[in-house]
């Protein structure tokens, strides 16, 4: 079984850069694999409770229910809670379900992960 890490560094203002992490995490469920999602910088935004309900792209559904897939579907999802902090996103404000951790489980996930992607 791989581990993938895929970390969200892109917010919701540049919604065409949100819907990958989501389909590639499950997909690696799916087969089989470990997938976390973890969010840091502007990626924050995207886990800021009532923010991914805005997004819609294309024929994909809201933002929102992809993530609530990709949560049934196992994958594990963080928030740094640095960036938060720095874009004055409160504790409480982060969506159910996406873990809030250090800075340094960014670097301890990169260095177990078998491999990392960027968004």
């Amino acid at each position: 079984m791989a581990k993938l890490l895929y970390v969200q560094t892109s917010g919701i203002d540049t919604p065409e850069r949100l819907y990958a992490p989501f389909v590639l995490a499950m997909t690696a469920k799916a087969m089989g694999d470990d997938a976390i999602i973890y969010f840091v910088i502007k990626g924050v935004t995207v886990v800021k409770k009532d923010n991914a309900e805005k997004i819609k792209m294309g024929n994909f559904p809201p933002l929102s229910e992809l993530m609530k897939q990709a949560r049934e579907s196992g994958v594990e999802m963080m928030v740094c809670d640095r960036s938060s902090e720095l874009l004055g996103i409160d504790k409480g404000e982060i969506v159910d379900g996406v873990k809030i951790v250090g800075a340094a489980t960014l670097n301890q996930l990169v260095l177990e992960a078998d491999g990392v992607l960027y968004f």
